[in-house]
């Protein structure tokens, strides 16, 4: 295919009309343009706990680290019943603050994004029907950060890079809790019709990005960052797997939805920046002005 080839971004439409299309993800979530819309409930993933010890598949398809996952695996919260298929990771190249995260907020990057795939499996009969539909596919987002501490979740997929190092290869990996992947608040998020952010592109996602993000260690993210290659086996020279994401593209008509009011987390901040003492102040403030 032409995408095999080092193809550039901007050339994906040539060969992918939908990657020229109007609701492309990723997008820069610019947090004071976001609407609030109270009857965006939070998810409920099912099933993510349960592997009943059957390993998953985690496979290099030359662009990602993909992980297959079990049919039992959904999600509810949606107008429909979404059915899991697979998740995968996109990174950067230079470590921490370098970018590696398809989406930004408010145009800043995080280090890594995690996705989770899921189709509609109460309209459609499977993936391939499904990812061409407008309400197809649900995508959970996750912003995953660098600090000290290392985050033994995502250590049940990174101890298993070195084993599909090049494109193509495949192993089974010990199954596990899915949800250990994803930050605990799950009822506060980001909300758009987007699409998928590698060809064919289609406009069939509504994607899901978690305000929490999760954190790895540097460490973490150097083994993702560095282990993988985008050559086969058998080609002589290696090329190193980096910088698999897409750079954001235009909200266009678009109105991105949050599922909590701006104000609420700016209450917390301020409460948390100033301390007690800082808003005893600025209660006493408010009071005399009152007066």
């Amino acid at each position: 295919s032409p995408v095999k080839g080092l193809v550039g971004q901007s050339e994906w439409s040539q060969y992918f009309p939908d990657c020229g299309g109007n609701s492309q993800s990723p997008v820069d979530v610019v947090t004071t343009q976001t609407k609030y819309d109270p009857s965006l409930i939070p998810l409920t993933p099912l099933g993510y706990s349960q592997h009943g010890n059957m390993p998953f598949t985690l496979y290099n398809n030359g662009h990602t680290a993909v992980i297959e996952l079990p049919e039992w695996m959904g999600l509810a919260g949606l107008p429909w019943l979404y059915t899991a298929v697979q998740m995968h990771l996109h990174w950067g190249s230079g470590g921490p603050s370098h970018g590696g995260s398809e989406h930004t907020i408010n145009g800043l990057s995080a280090d890594a994004e995690l996705h989770v795939v899921h189709y509609n499996s109460e309209r459609y009969p499977n993936m391939s029907t499904a990812m061409t539909q407008k309400d197809g596919l649900a995508v959970l987002g996750i912003l995953i950060v660098t600090g000290e501490e290392a985050n033994p979740a995502f250590n049940n997929i990174l101890n298993y890079l070195s084993r599909i190092r090049h494109a193509d290869q495949k192993v089974f990996i010990p199954g596990f809790d899915i949800q250990s992947l994803l930050p605990n608040d799950l009822g506060r998020y980001y909300r758009y019709n987007g699409s998928l952010t590698t060809p064919p592109c289609y406009q069939s996602v509504i994607w899901t990005l978690f305000h929490e993000r999760v954190q790895i260690s540097k460490a973490q993210l150097l083994k993702m960052e560095t282990i993988l290659y985008s050559s086969k086996a058998e080609e002589p020279e290696r090329m190193l797997l980096q910088d698999n994401y897409r750079s954001t593209q235009p909200l266009n008509h678009r109105v991105v939805f949050a599922s909590f009011s701006a104000g609420e987390v700016t209450a917390v901040v301020i409460g948390v920046m100033c301390g007690c003492v800082g808003l005893a102040v600025i209660i006493r403030f408010i009071v005399k002005t009152i007066r």
